[in-house]
């Protein structure tokens, strides 16, 4: 397993200043993450996210692309482009408790969004899959962190996003989720309900703001795919320069 590498005002086990988080925002991390464990199993997100990748496009990747995987939580996203093909996978998260689950590879940083421990024009593609939308403050952090990501792709270089989207689809699962006999049949859908619960405000607040949200991608992005479907926007950019 490659050691988590870590910014200095972050928390790492290997050093670094500990950054003190308040007793209810711990508590309220780790239920998150113990619902987020539940609603499917490593290899179930794994094949998930290779289908998904290979649904929008990785396979025409040149395989020695270096990639870089925003809110990569326990790395399944980084197993998934090892298995088709990549050389050169990174990944990064706020949560030492998910990076260290990783077992592979690819390097992992300790790292804030908004402030990534990469050089200008270094990477090819940043994927971000489910992560956005745990983002406390909008506008600002989105804005800081599509500009970091704007700042570390090279010209021509590829931003990957899926994130949760108000779709009818999605709006039907909520409603199930309200439903104590639902949630009691299908274990998924508790543990979906369970997430939901822990990131509550910051999930209401991504899905209460699209023309906002699309409004930011189109500043830092030239798009070139931007679908909604199935409750998940899917986007593919390049950086504007």
């Amino acid at each position: 397993m490659q050691a988590v590498k870590s910014e200095d005002n972050f928390p790492s086990e290997s050093g670094g200043t500990i950054q003190v988080l308040d007793n209810s925002k711990v508590c309220c991390a780790h239920s998150w993450e113990e619902a987020y464990m539940r609603f499917e199993t490593p290899e179930q997100e794994i094949e998930k996210f290779r289908r998904r990748l290979t649904q929008l496009g990785a396979e025409a990747w040149p395989k020695n692309s270096k990639i870089v995987e925003l809110f990569c939580g326990r790395g399944n996203g980084l197993h998934a482009l090892e298995r088709l093909g990549f050389t050169c996978v990174e990944g990064a998260d706020l949560s030492a408790s998910l990076l260290n689950q990783y077992s592979g590879p690819a390097d992992r940083y300790l790292c804030d969004c908004r402030r990534l421990p990469f050089d200008r024009n270094s990477k090819d593609v940043v994927i971000i899959q489910g992560g956005l939308h745990h983002l406390p403050i909008l506008p600002g952090d989105l804005d800081e962190t599509l500009s970091e990501v704007r700042r570390v792709l090279k010209s021509g270089g590829r931003l990957v996003v899926v994130e949760p989207w108000r779709t009818p689809f999605l709006m039907f699962v909520h409603f199930l989720c309200n439903a104590r006999l639902a949630r009691a049949l299908s274990p998924k859908l508790d543990a979906f309900s369970g997430m939901r619960h822990y990131e509550r405000r910051t999930y209401d607040q991504w899905l209460g703001q699209p023309v906002m949200i699309l409004n930011l991608f189109r500043k830092h992005f030239t798009l070139d795919e931007c679908s909604r479907r199935l409750g998940k926007l899917m986007l593919i950019g390049r950086p504007k320069r």
